[in-house]
């Protein structure tokens, strides 16, 4: 049965790493960045509200194809409001998959650090892009109300497994992954 994994966490907590590597281990499985299809859209951040949701409806139907085909996603994004996780699970249940919410968790001053770091080494667009985009909406200090509205959303899913994740220990967050996926 394919799966269908959601891997919410706080900016710079480490859920693209983690479903990249996943994904670079497990052949055909599809690590669907949001912010990567979101960046693709010409002039995305001055609108991003509406470029965010146009991102999610593609990714919705890219996920749709993969699993369809019994193919496996993983969907590294921040989610701090139910609707789109809610998206995820319809879909999930829609094509016959499994829906897995996994929560990666770490020290929220020790996020904000990773964040702001990335920020400043950023190694990839999605990471600019992130960057430029919380720079518009407040800045890193907005970084702990995104963590509180993340483990809000975790209250309100019972069945979310958590990840802890600390600054430098990506190995050790990718067994744990793991220990949930195989």
């Amino acid at each position: 049965m394919a799966r269908l994994v959601l891997l919410n966490g706080a900016p710079g907590s480490g859920k693209s790493t983690l479903a990249s590597r996943y994904a670079e281990a497990h052949p055909l499985t599809l690590a669907l960045d949001i912010d990567v299809l979101r960046g693709m859209l010409g002039g995305w951040l001055d609108r991003p509200t509406e470029a965010g949701l146009r991102a999610r409806s593609m990714a919705l139907e890219v996920a749709r194809v993969q699993l369809a085909a019994g193919g496996d996603v993983l969907v590294p994004q921040f989610l701090g409001r139910l609707d789109f996780v809610l998206q995820l699970e319809r879909l999930g249940q829609r094509v016959g998959a499994e829906f897995v919410e996994l929560a990666l968790l770490s020290d929220p001053e020790d996020a904000s650090r990773r964040f702001v770091e990335r920020s400043r080494h950023p190694e990839s667009q999605a990471h600019r892009d992130a960057t430029a985009l919380l720079d518009r909406g407040g800045g890193v200090d907005r970084l702990p109300a995104m963590y509180a509205q993340l483990l809000e959303v975790i209250a309100r899913r019972p069945r979310t497994r958590t990840i802890t994740t600390v600054a430098g220990r990506v190995d050790r967050a990718y067994r744990d992954l793991l220990a949930h996926l195989d």
